[in-house]
């Protein structure tokens, strides 16, 4: 594509004929068909595919993405609770079968909630993050997770598993192209998907970043955040015979894999209460709870100790920040606390460095969860903001 000028100087790709519709600040191309008679799911996909590959230049297309003062008049309150208008099982292989619901507007705008762990599951709550009279809301339940069977299952449990399920549930749905929602390790699969199929994502919010990077292992499960948490860590530790601390996250996967159950349990208990005790800036005492529940505490830890055992089961330490430019076109927003535990900041960091056309919002008074009153605020706004441009330039 050849880089060119529109009256005001802004610069724009020159892309292949079709018909264009020329708005302040940039253009829009749109297809001859769709501007036939479009229908409303039409013009959405046209303009947000136009939105996606426009030249996202010095001020990242004045106007495309709206600016920090326009930014403050976005609704940042949670929606109200909501129940499913449908629900269902998918198989997705002879081993999983997946749990995924709907809720929200049938006929609005399609996204896909990614839950993190991996291994978490979803939640109600989840569903909160979205305007319900816009948007068609998808969460399901990542293999092994939730409600989704068999329960803990490491068998067929990959990235690329993972990927390939997400492609099915949007066929079944017939959905033909969805917003991505993840946090944590959703950002890490909401990366690895949208760098999969490109042509299939509409736009992402991405919370908590994750890049499945040694260094972050090794923050986490081996003594960096200990400095941080040394009253949380030590049970975490002393679970490990002093011989075995060479590496915590091989010591726990021997125990997470052991025959004996109740070994199995006791690991699952003590890895899932040391990430719930960090993952808040002040301690949240709901969350902790979670890491006396067998059931979710044993998928939790099992399939997150198999994932980074695995490297997350990418071919190289910095796969995500290499094919970056697979996604740099797609109109996104990264929201990182300041003090996350879990998932430090130097991985947004870098992530905003290698992709500094994406959104970066820096939320200085929260940790790690999506719950967190400043994290969750910005999220809400950053759905917002990809809602007002599909309205703005729809309806």
């Amino acid at each position: 594509m050849k880089l060119g000028f529109i009256p005001n100087g802004t610069f724009i790709r020159s892309l292949p004929p079709t018909i264009s519709l020329v708005i302040p600040h940039f253009t829009l191309p749109l297809s001859s068909s769709v501007s036939k008679n479009p229908t409303a799911s039409g013009r959405k996909n046209s303009v947000l595919r136009a939105l996606n590959f426009g030249y996202k230049g010095e001020q990242q297309l004045i106007g495309l993405m709206e600016s920090e003062k326009e930014d403050v008049g976005l609704n940042r309150n949670l929606y109200p609770n909501i129940e499913p208008y449908s629900t269902g099982f998918l198989k997705v292989s002879e081993t999983h079968t997946i749990y995924w619901e709907q809720s929200g507007n049938s006929k609005g705008h399609p996204v896909v909630f990614l839950h993190g762990g991996p291994g978490g599951g979803t939640t109600p709550s989840n569903r909160r993050f979205f305007d319900p009279d816009f948007y068609r809301i998808i969460l399901f339940d990542q293999r092994g997770a939730g409600k989704s069977i068999p329960h803990a299952c490491l068998v067929e449990n990959t990235t690329w598993d993972l990927i390939d399920d997400i492609e099915k549930l949007r066929e079944h749905l017939e959905i033909p192209e969805w917003q991505v929602f993840g946090g944590s390790w959703g950002s890490t699969l909401a990366l690895a998907y949208s760098q999969s199929h490109p042509e299939k994502v509409t736009g992402m919010v991405l919370r908590g970043i994750f890049l499945l990077r040694r260094k972050e292992i090794d923050w986490f499960y081996e003594g960096g955040a200990a400095a941080i948490y040394p009253d949380a860590w030590e049970p975490f530790r002393d679970l490990i015979p002093e011989n075995e601390r060479g590496s915590f996250v091989d010591a726990y996967k021997k125990r997470l894999n052991s025959d004996d159950m109740e070994t199995q349990y006791a690991a699952a208990r003590a890895w899932t209460k040391w990430e719930m005790e960090t993952a808040h800036l002040l301690p949240n005492e709901e969350n902790i709870k979670k890491g006396d529940d067998d059931v979710f505490s044993l998928a939790f830890a099992r399939i997150e100790n198999h994932y980074f055992v695995n490297q997350g089961f990418f071919p190289t330490d910095s796969f995500l920040l290499d094919n970056v430019d697979k996604i740099r076109h797609i109109s996104t927003t990264i929201v990182q606390g300041r003090y996350d535990m879990c998932c430090p900041m130097m991985s947004a960091w870098d992530l905003h460095k290698a992709w500094p056309e994406a959104d970066f919002k820096v939320v200085p008074d929260a940790g790690h969860s999506a719950n967190e009153p400043g994290i969750a605020a910005e999220l809400v706004a950053a759905n917002e903001k990809l809602k007002n441009i599909i309205k703005k330039y729809v309806d």
